[in-house]
């Protein structure tokens, strides 16, 4: 038995893409929450929150820090997905998305000139994957050869 919960699934009860969604989508609620309160309190604090492209400034909205990771949950469950069964699955998951989530912080630091809105908006972005990545993976290394038992 080598799962990663403390007392293994029987095998079964494999993590299904329902299972995975719904776990992708509660946590994203939570990292969507956690994020609009980070939101309202950078918003009290003076802070904009901007998004730069070539030719236009557009400030980002409260709803963008709800629903963004909500979606992030959802996709992350769904291409989580796609690893069910195979060896290591939960490593693969975890640190694709550790990667994933690294990479996605180099969009809010080249945007806005404001510090502030920088580092909030960083922050938005571990709070999505330390919610979110996690959860999905530890769901999806019970699906791996030989983590759950025979009952």
């Amino acid at each position: 038995m080598h799962s990663v919960t403390p007392i293994a699934p029987p095998r079964v009860a494999s993590p299904s893409l329902r299972f995975l969604v719904y776990a992708g989508l509660v946590t994203g609620i939570w990292a969507g929450v956690l994020c609009l309160a980070l939101y309202g309190i950078g918003h009290l604090l003076g802070i904009t929150f901007t998004r730069t492209t070539s030719l236009t400034q557009t400030t980002i909205g409260w709803t963008a820090a709800l629903v963004v990771p909500i979606i992030v949950g959802i996709l992350s469950a769904l291409i989580a997905s796609l690893v069910r069964g195979i060896p290591h699955a939960g490593r693969v998951v975890f640190w694709a998305g550790t990667i994933l989530g690294i990479v996605s912080c180099a969009v809010p630091l080249h945007q806005a000139d404001n510090w502030g809105s920088r580092v909030v908006l960083v922050m938005m972005h571990a709070i999505t994957w330390a919610l979110v990545v996690p959860q999905v993976a530890r769901i999806v290394g019970d699906s791996e050869p030989g983590a759950s038992v025979d009952r």
